[in-house]
Parts: C-alpha cells; structure tokens; sequence
C-alpha cells in the first residue's frame, strides 16, 4: 500500500525518542519516563519563539527548517518491503543520500554561521564524520543493487533474498548488512559511541555542540528531525523483514516491532558501551567501511560477477 511505510515511520518517530530513554533509565535502576515525554518536550519548544545573535545571518535562521525538510522529504523514499516509496524511482537511495546531505550541510554551514569556535569545531567534526560514513551507504546499497534492477530500494529488498542460491547465506549477510546500517544510524544521529547527546563538555561534543545557539521552534525542529531520522534508518532496516507473502497486518506489526527493537538496541547500546576517544571515531566508520567492501565483494563472488581475463 502506497505510504503505508510513511505512516509507519510517524508513528515509530513519535515514540523512538521514548524508548530509548525509558531503556537507559532502566539499564541504570531509574525511574523510566514517560515513552512520549521527548514529543511533549518538543510540541512545548515548537510553542516558543527562536532568539538569533547578531552576528548571524540568515542561514542560521532557515537552517532547522531545511534539515527538518529534507529528512521529512526522505520518508517519502522509504519502500514498504518490496513496494516502493510514494517517490520512489530507479537509483532513488543515491538520491535519498544527498537529500539528507543538503540537511546536515546547512546544519553546518549555521554551525559556522555563529562565529563560536566550539561551534564551528562541532561542525567539523560532524563534517568529517559524514564523509567518512557516506561510502559506507553506498557500498551497502550498491552490493544489495548488484541482483537488483533496476536499482531502486523497493527492488533491492524485493531481491534481497537472492544475495545467494542458499537461503542460509543470504540471511546470514543480511544481518552483517544490518548491523552495518544499525552502526551507519548511531553515526549519522550522533550518538554513542560516536557522540553522547548527553554530554555537556564543548570539547568531546558534536552534534550537540552545534545546536547550542538554537531556541525555541528552531530546537524544536532540529529534535523532530532527529526523531524522523531514527524512524527513517529504522524503516529501512525493517524492510528486510517484509515479504509480499504476508498479509498487511502482519507486515505493519513487523515493521513496528521493529522499530521498537531498533530504539530497544539503541538504549541498550548506550548503556553498556563506552564512548570513543576522538581518534578513534575515524578507525571506528572505517571498520564499517571494510566490513561492507568485504560484502561487495563477497556478493560479488557468490553471483559470479567477477570478469576474469
């Protein structure tokens, strides 16, 4: 059905922020909160009003609103197992991955735009970080792309079960495929152990410390962004879990229970993981990277595409 995953992905947006906090809370003998606290939080700073310095300009001012835009934007790509998404064309995950691109460079871009150094030194950071994670996507979505034509999302889980002529295997990479997306979404959202969101020291921040000049409605905008694009790495790990052999029910309960085990992970992740030091976030994504080369080329084997001469 045409959007089912759209509304899917609002409704495991609205409690994914919940959940992770609730398991957190748990993990560390806290009273949990409630699951939709972090959505009161941000429905009451979408009520505010947004304080801008003087040395900003304009770019400070649309910024939240085109990263909030073009993550929104991005859950009209997400397929629904082998379906595909409202705007779903041929080769739509490369355009997916610059939609989101053109989000986080205006995030940067008012990053710097506030003239703090910690600000700036943030949005280099996050700058770095996403140049190293962008090839991993790509050669994640290429190797699925390799039995999948043409290439768009919806084909490349509709085709993901012949990774290989055994069933066993196949799954077997898709977990790794998994796991690396699972990695690709703690990197991109900025959370452990890449970047704490709790952390209140400028000099280890990240993400955190490029929003720190924002108030009111613009906060509130950059939140829900955060909370859609949970939804949208969490939608696009659930959909290998789809088959059109299922009925409706079945594939919408699949999906959400996904997306709470995905929030679930996260939780328990940051609970019992350590963050990196700084030098070693870079050794960290370039192991994701060496792991999806690794599947390239094992898929690559397996469909007896190498060229010999």
């Amino acid at each position: 059905m045409t959007g089912m995953a759209l509304l899917l992905a609002f409704v495991t947006a609205f409690f994914i922020p919940g959940i992770i906090g609730a398991v957190k809370a748990k993990s560390c003998g806290r009273k949990a909160p409630s699951l939709i606290q972090p959505m009161f939080d941000i429905f009451r700073l979408l009520k505010k009003g947004s304080v801008y310095s003087n040395s900003t300009s304009f770019i400070f001012q649309i910024a939240p609103i085109v990263y909030f835009a073009t993550i929104f934007l991005g859950l009209f790509f997400l397929p629904f197992g082998a379906e595909k998404g409202i705007f779903g064309f041929t080769s739509d995950f490369i355009f997916l991955a610059y939609l989101l691109a053109i989000g986080k460079f205006f995030m940067i871009l008012s990053a710097i735009d506030t003239a703090s150094p910690f600000e700036g030194m943030g949005a280099n950071r996050e700058a770095f970080y996403s140049m190293l994670i962008e090839p991993v996507f790509f050669t994640i979505m290429g190797s699925l792309a390799l039995v999948a034509q043409p290439p768009s999302l919806g084909n490349l889980y509709a085709n993901a079960g012949a990774l290989s002529d055994t069933p066993y295997l196949s799954w077997m990479i898709i977990v790794f495929i998994i796991y690396i997306l699972f990695n690709i979404a703690l990197v991109e959202n900025s959370r452990l152990p890449v970047d704490d969101p709790k952390t209140h020291l400028e000099l280890t921040m990240v993400h955190e410390v490029m929003v720190l000049d924002n108030s009111g409605f613009d906060l509130g905008l950059i939140q829900a962004a955060n909370a859609l694009k949970f939804a949208l790495y969490g939608g696009l790990i659930a959909n290998f879990f789809l088959s059109p052999e299922f009925h409706l029910i079945t594939n919408v309960a699949i999906f959400l229970g996904m997306g709470v085990l995905f929030a679930i992970a996260i939780g328990l992740s940051e609970s019992f993981r350590a963050r990196n030091k700084m030098k070693k976030n870079s050794l960290y994504i370039v192991l994701m990277f060496s792991l999806a080369v690794l599947i390239f080329f094992l898929i690559l084997a397996m469909n007896s595409k190498f060229i010999l001469t």
